[in-house]
């Protein structure tokens, strides 16, 4: 689940994205009642451009997939009903795998579930491989997954801490010695033998075994079963790697895109999973290679009640429309991009083509009363995503606009 903020004003050339990524096995749980730590909404100066939320266990029983075909899946409704308010929109991707353009840059984004079990590490790489092999685009001008900008990649990953014993890992965990349990850390192995594995950064684990925990306590596996502690929740990433130096020992000019990791920790405060959440705050600073976006909205004067409104739009030479697409009424605050008012397609309802301004007819009358703000979003067909969001603006009711008449009719003492 990917939730963007799309009024937050940036700088014109440089811009700095802040991204907050959420992974968790929440193993069948409802949501708890508040997920402000998790989602930082209890800090004072809230500054996040975009979260990435990856949930594991989702409960997946036969009237939850019931449930969910008919309606958004709890966990989903759950984190929309906190950040709609603040201008927050969930993508309406699914699966595994979020491809996406950002300002011209391909960024990837996965969420994953490998195996369990100490004995099952090389099903594990196995499985780490496949996925990436797997990551296929239909589209011809989407590059492969390993030339993407940025891959993101997290979830339950399952590596374990290997030969040390559980009173050992306990006590190290006890006395807060972290270090003791890198090198025998699964993942870390790895990534020292596997060329691909190493091209991913890991921030330092400087948080306590992610699992397994007693359900509805800050306690390690006290079943039978005692199972070891270890960081089996993590957050990677991989930038693309920059060209090599010329032989005149110069580099090649390459856009200014880099992530720098601003916290990596976990959330010991919430028990309802035998796993903690953990979360990773990035700062992605770039230089866009798109300037604009694809399409301009331009609601066209003052908007009422009384009658259909024109919208202009304009679009970039490169964009390729679609009869099918269309352009959506939304009151601000959107929690997702089927959450529209009322929508026109483009195609239906154009009336006049100039100077690369297209104009079209908005009806005006299924649209409710009200003094909320509204905006336009344009939806490509082609491309499956909002290339363009107009600014936010009202809709005068008919009562005001009567009583604006009324008032101009009075005579002036």
């Amino acid at each position: 689940m990917a939730a963007l903020n799309p009024g937050k004003p940036t700088e014109p050339r440089g811009k700095r994205l802040s991204i907050q990524v959420v992974t968790w096995n929440v193993a069948s749980a409802a949501p708890p009642l508040d997920l402000s730590d998790l989602l930082q909404l209890n800090k004072d100066n809230l500054n996040l451009d975009m979260y990435v939320i990856g949930l594991q266990e989702m409960n997946c029983g036969i009237m939850s997939l019931l449930s969910d075909t008919a309606f958004e899946d709890p966990w989903s409704s759950f984190f929309m009903d906190v950040l709609s308010p603040l201008s927050f929109v969930k993508g309406n991707k699914g699966g595994v795998n979020i491809c996406m353009k950002l300002y011209g840059y391909y960024i990837s984004i996965i969420n994953c579930h490998l195996p369990p079990h100490m004995a099952n590490n090389d099903q594990r790489l196995e499985h780490f491989d496949r996925i990436l092999e797997m990551q296929n685009f239909e589209e011809q001008d989407i590059p492969n997954i390993l030339d993407h900008d940025l891959i993101l990649w997290f979830g339950d990953m399952n590596f374990r801490i290997e030969d040390f014993g559980l009173h050992f890992v306990r006590e190290s965990i006890k006395n807060g010695c972290y270090s003791d349990l890198w090198e025998k850390d699964q993942l870390s192995i790895a990534k020292r033998h596997d060329p691909l594995l190493r091209q991913f950064q890991e921030g330092p684990l400087l948080f306590p075994p992610t699992y397994k925990f007693d359900k509805n306590s800050n306690n390690y596996d006290t079943s039978e079963k005692k199972r070891k502690p270890a960081w089996t929740d993590r957050i990677l990433w991989r930038l693309k790697r920059q060209p090599q130096a010329n032989p005149h020992n110069q580099r090649l000019p390459v856009p200014h895109f880099c992530l720098s990791l601003r916290s990596y920790v976990s959330h010991m405060m919430y028990c309802i999973s035998d796993h903690k959440p953990v979360t990773s705050t990035f700062d992605l600073e770039l230089k866009p290679l798109a300037s604009v976006p694809p399409i301009t909205l331009m609601p066209e004067g003052l908007w009422t009640m009384e009658n259909d409104m024109l919208i202009s739009y304009s679009l970039t030479p490169d964009f390729l429309s679609s009869p099918w697409d269309w352009i959506g009424l939304y009151k601000v605050g959107l929690r997702h991009i089927n959450d529209y008012v009322s929508y026109v397609w483009v195609g239906d309802n154009q009336v006049s083509f100039s100077d690369g301004l297209i104009q079209v007819y908005f009806n005006t009358r299924d649209i409710p009363e009200t003094e909320d703000q509204f905006l336009l979003c344009y939806y490509s067909n082609n491309l499956h995503s909002v290339v363009g969001i107009s600014k936010p603006f009202k809709i005068q009711p008919s009562s005001f606009l009567a009583e604006d008449l009324l008032s101009e009719a009075q005579p002036h003492i």
